[in-house]
This record gives C-alpha cells, sequence and structure tokens, in this order.
C-alpha cells in the first residue's frame, strides 16, 4: 500500500460515525409551556421575605386608567415594550419573622375567571410551607383579588390565622348601609366580602385597627386611604432594612412611575389615591427602602428613584422602577 493510499485509509478509520453515516432527524421535544412555581425569596435583616405569585390577569389598561387618555396610556405602554391588554401580576407576600408567619393579601382564588387560574396556595407550599402555619393575614384592602384567598367553599385557607384589616376599610365593605347605598354594578363587592371574611369573624379571629399601629414587632400598619376608604400598607423592619408592603397604590409601573397623577377605575376616591402614591414614591425614593406591590410584575419587589437627566426629561414628580435582581438567596 502507497502512503497515499494508507493515510486515506487511516482518515477514513478516525473519521466520526456522526460524520460518515447519513444524519437521522430524531422527533421534535413537545413543548412544555409552564412556569417554574411562583415565589421569589430574600431576606430583610432577619426576616425572611417569599414573593407569592397568585396569578397573571390580562386586563384593558388603556381604558381602565383615568386622568390620562388611551393614547397616551398605549404610547407609554408601547415605550416599554408593553401589550395593551397587558399582562397583570397578582401577588401576595409572606413575611417570616422567626416567631410569626404572616401573609399580606391573598390573591383572587379564581375570582378573576378561568383566565387568571389561582397557584397562590400551591406556591405557598412550593415555597416551603403550608397553610395552617399562617399565624396572622394582613389584607390591604377588601377588593377580591386581596381577598379572594381567605376561603374556598365558606372554608377558612388558613385555619389558625388572624386576619387583620383597616378599621374603615371593614366598616365600609361589612357594612349593610353602605352596601344599601352603593350602585347595583359594585354592590357585588359586598357581597364577596361577607362571603370571604365572614367565617374569621364568626372564629374570632377578625381584628381591626386604626392609623399607624405596630401590629407585631417589626410590622406595622400605615393608613394610606384613597384607593378605598380604608386602603393600608405594611412596613417591616429588621436590622435596620425596611420593605414596605404597597399594595394597590399603584398598578402599572409603565405609565404611573412616569406620570403618578394617572389614576384607574378601581379607585373609590382618586384624588386622594393619587396623593397617597405621590407620598410613597417620593418617601421610598428619600429614603432608598425596599418596596413591594400587589400588581407589579413578579415578584413585585425592587427600589423607587426619581427620574433624572440621563432618563430623559428630567421631572422631579417622576420616578423610575428598579426591580430587585435575581439572586440565589443566603
Amino acid at each position: 500500500m502507497s502512503l497515499r493510499s494508507l493515510g486515506l485509509a487511516l482518515a477514513l478509520a478516525t473519521t466520526p460515525l456522526s460524520l460518515s453515516l447519513p444524519h437521522v432527524a430524531q422527533a421534535a421535544a413537545p413543548q412544555v409551556k409552564t412556569q417554574a412555581p411562583g415565589y421569589y425569596r430574600l431576606m430583610l435583616g432577619d426576616f425572611e421575605i417569599t414573593a407569592l405569585n397568585d396569578t397573571v390577569a390580562t386586563l384593558p389598561i388603556d381604558t381602565l386608567m383615568t386622568n390620562t387618555t388611551p393614547e397616551k396610556v398605549r404610547a407609554a405602554l408601547a415605550r416599554n415594550h408593553q401589550p395593551s391588554p397587558t399582562p397583570t401580576s397578582v401577588n401576595a407576600f409572606l413575611i417570616n419573622t422567626g416567631a410569626q408567619l404572616i401573609l399580606v393579601d391573598t390573591g383572587a382564588n379564581g375570582l378573576l375567571g378561568p383566565k387568571a387560574p389561582s397557584n397562590l396556595l400551591a406556591n405557598l407550599k412550593a415555597a416551603g410551607y403550608t397553610p395552617d402555619q399562617v399565624d396572622a393575614v394582613l389584607i390591604t384592602h377588601m377588593h377580591g383579588d386581596h381577598i379572594g384567598g381567605l376561603t374556598t367553599d365558606g372554608h377558612m385557607n388558613f385555619p389558625n390565622a388572624t386576619v387583620y384589616v383597616d378599621a374603615a376599610e371593614k366598616g365600609h365593605w361589612l357594612n349593610a348601609e353602605a352596601e344599601a347605598k352603593a350602585p347595583a354594578d359594585k354592590r357585588g363587592g359586598f357581597a364577596a366580602a361577607h362571603k370571604l371574611l365572614d367565617a374569621y369573624a364568626a372564629a374570632g379571629k377578625l381584628k381591626t385597627f386604626d392609623g399607624v399601629t405596630p401590629l407585631f414587632p417589626g410590622i406595622t400598619a400605615l393608613p394610606a386611604h384613597g384607593h378605598t376608604p380604608g386602603h393600608t400598607t405594611y412596613a417591616a423592619e429588621s436590622k435596620g432594612q425596611k420593605m414596605v408592603f404597597w399594595g394597590d397604590l399603584m398598578h402599572v409601573a409603565a405609565v404611573q412611575f412616569d406620570t403618578p397623577a394617572t389614576t384607574i377605575q378601581f379607585d373609590s376616591d382618586s384624588p386622594a389615591a393619587y396623593q397617597q402614591r405621590a407620598k410613597a414614591y417620593a418617601e421610598a425614593a428619600k429614603d432608598g427602602y425596599w418596596v413591594a406591590a400587589a400588581h407589579l410584575s413578579f415578584p413585585g419587589i425592587g427600589h423607587v428613584r426619581p427620574k433624572d437627566a440621563t432618563d430623559g426629561k428630567a421631572d422631579p414628580k417622576s420616578y423610575v422602577w428598579e426591580p430587585a435582581q435575581y439572586s440565589l438567596g443566603e
């Protein structure tokens, strides 16, 4: 055999099988089309904070926003690469202080319809907890997407928990006179509040507070009335770190950080809701603490800073949302 023939033979002998045989196509892998469990965790001093996603509802944000125009809202959404209708997270938050396990809001529990299935209880369990471990539920306000998860078919989902709510909020939604005075298309909220809270009241597990109220060590209720008559935010503080749970102080980051005066149809008192939002933005930007919001894109946790010239037109009344960066925890 010549040297040339020998070289060719050796080359063929060492050629990978995958190059020497015709390619055989494999069956396409099916698309999974599901997400991982919706929880996200971080430490706040000695407190463990767990964000829990209940669902994502697709809402016609352009027509729901008020004190603006649909055109302006769609333009703001487009600048932020968001569609209209707009996917809107429904988040709740779990605080483990080491002494108490405290849930802030409970999600919708299916009240937003079949296109927004609720996963709060499943995500709570995926995060390592069970509903019967919850010691307290803090309600920001009594709209269905915040109290829906309290009960299922009349049974308490958190049987060992006491529910806390602002006295003005309870005095509105569980008040027969207020219900009678409400427009017919608004009365469903009153019936839902009774359906979801009466079991806790009957068990002596519904408590109210009025004004700024320390509820547990490091946990304080802060009145922020406007979105509803008794809308409340809650502050958690540990080892010099702070997080404020905003509830529905705002709904749409792409719109309301840039123009805080933009309100929403769900507000019971839009001017008051705007004033509370403006105050909260300014305080969060000044003090630099964490914020957790019910309807910002999951996990809904981040910081607020003033908009400056590098972001475009400088406006002392405009802000920028800085979402939490993903981490593996501690």
